[in-house]
């Protein structure tokens, strides 16, 4: 019987069994991935660089960027690893660091996003407070409140659950280490016991976000709907789409991927909601928030025009300062 001390990797489930598929998997992640990289990339560059972006909401929105692509980079490049090289092996370590950095980000973002829940509150229902209650200090202080929550909440799920004798193997049934896989393996009754307390904690704290996520966009609804003018009423709900957007991608397949009914729990389908709500909301995330944010448009728009512009520049000087250097212009014939 070999247990978590003795045991050196976990194998994970294969995305494909051809080698054409696993390819192909490769390939498709390596897409999703780049696109993650660049379009996240360019909304931080944007906020970091625009002082028109200065404002509370670009802050959240830099660090969501920043969970975004942690995120992405936990799982999929080992995943791509795999596919690439025909193996389904993790170290021990590698899952233990691959789950905690999973629950880090992923715990960091749904704070952010409770908390972005909370600048649109009060710059609908409280706006001349907004300065007051959203200043420089308390974002700060609230975003180091995102970030810890997600760091206690990895640390506390990934302590438990790797100090848990595991006896049942080492295959689980995903292609990275997610904590009901790794739970399966142990054979103790304090290990179901702790998966309950896991689960019941994990529940009461996104139930407490998603309760406060619900009062807030009632009060926003009430507002917004306050408001005389159609256009007044339009430019308020534009401002929360995106919000909107991002939150209900991200709990809707988070939510159905752990609360499926068992009977319809199948590896492919596991396979394919974890893909949904791990790598795609990544990708998609600066998509629905640059669409809907003409100030951030109009950023990343300057900033890409400036890119060629110098490197334009940068081409002509250059070219120009060979053809009028001889020793370089003979040189080149």
């Amino acid at each position: 019987m070999s247990n978590s001390s003795s045991m050196a990797q976990f194998l994970l489930l294969a995305l494909a069994d051809r080698r054409e598929l696993q390819l192909l998997h490769f390939w498709l992640f390596l897409a999703i991935s780049l696109a993650a990289l660049l379009a996240n990339g360019l909304i931080l560059s944007a906020v970091a660089c625009d002082h028109h972006l200065h404002t509370p909401m670009g802050f959240f929105l830099l660090n969501l960027s920043l969970t975004d692509l942690g995120c992405i980079c936990t799982t999929v490049p080992k995943a791509m690893h795999n596919s690439l090289w025909d193996t389904t092996t993790i170290s021990y370590t590698g899952c233990a660091a691959q789950l905690f950095f999973f629950f880090f980000f992923l715990g960091a973002e749904f704070s952010l996003l409770t908390t972005m829940c909370y600048d649109r509150y009060v710059a609908i229902c409280k706006p001349l407070h907004y300065g007051t209650l959203l200043g420089s200090r308390a974002c700060a202080h609230m975003a180091a409140a995102a970030w810890a929550t997600g760091f206690l909440t990895a640390l506390l799920h990934t302590a438990n659950t790797f100090s848990l004798p595991l006896c049942q193997g080492n295959a689980q049934d995903q292609f990275f280490c997610e904590l009901p896989h790794i739970l399966k393996l142990s054979c103790s009754h304090s290990g179901y016991l702790r998966k309950l307390g896991l689960s019941g904690f994990g529940a009461c704290l996104s139930l407490g976000c998603f309760i406060f996520i619900v009062f807030s966009y009632v009060q926003i609804f009430r507002a917004v709907l306050r408001i005389p003018s159609q256009q007044g009423r339009h430019k308020a709900f534009s401002t929360c789409l995106p919000h909107l957007a991002v939150l209900s991608l991200l709990l809707s397949t988070g939510v159905f991927s752990y609360l499926k009914p068992p009977s319809i729990s199948s590896p492919s389908l596991d396979l394919a909601l974890s893909v949904l709500y791990l790598v795609v909301p990544p990708a998609l995330n600066p998509f629905i928030y640059s669409l809907r944010n003409q100030e951030l448009k109009d950023a990343i728009r300057k900033m890409m025009t400036g890119c060629f512009s110098g490197a334009r520049t940068f081409l002509s000087s250059s070219a120009e300062h060979s053809l009028c250097n001889p020793l370089l212009f003979q040189a080149t014939f």
